[in-house]
């Protein structure tokens, strides 16, 4: 008896959930920095929690929630679990204009010896580190 190849049956990821240390600050850089679409905003009393959907020009998205006191992530050094979230750009230059014009510093533009493709980092307001990727 041989057993049937079964192809995977993911397509894709849906979004990518944030915790974030104040609520209304994060909303202002997602949405008027760096450009993302509220979906739905609810609060959560019970959780004394904001959960806040946002989509972006392709139609990914992101969750941001707050919570009362959360604890720092670990970024530096590198600690094990989600390293960073990329964003596509067609103009990597002009990406980091746009966030020096908001205040916002990137890392040095390099270029990655597997694709040949422009990627810098940047932080959010919480330190989560963020990447420009050129398409």
């Amino acid at each position: 008896m041989t057993s049937a190849v079964v192809a995977t049956p993911i397509l894709g990821f849906d979004h990518v959930a944030i915790i974030v240390a104040d609520y209304l600050r994060s909303k202002q850089f997602y949405c008027e920095i760096l450009g993302a679409r509220i979906l739905a905003e609810s609060y959560r009393a019970e959780r004394q929690s904001y959960k806040l959907d946002l989509t972006f020009a392709d139609g990914s998205q992101i969750e941001l929630f707050s919570f009362p006191e959360p604890p720092a992530r670990v970024s530096r050094p590198e600690a094990c679990g989600l390293r960073h979230l990329a964003f596509k750009v067609d103009n990597i230059q002009s990406a980091v204009e746009y966030l020096a014009q908001h205040q916002i510093k990137c890392e040095p533009i390099r270029i990655d010896p597997r694709t040949g493709k422009q990627f810098t980092f940047f932080q959010d307001p919480d330190g989560l580190p963020l990447e420009f990727y050129s398409l």
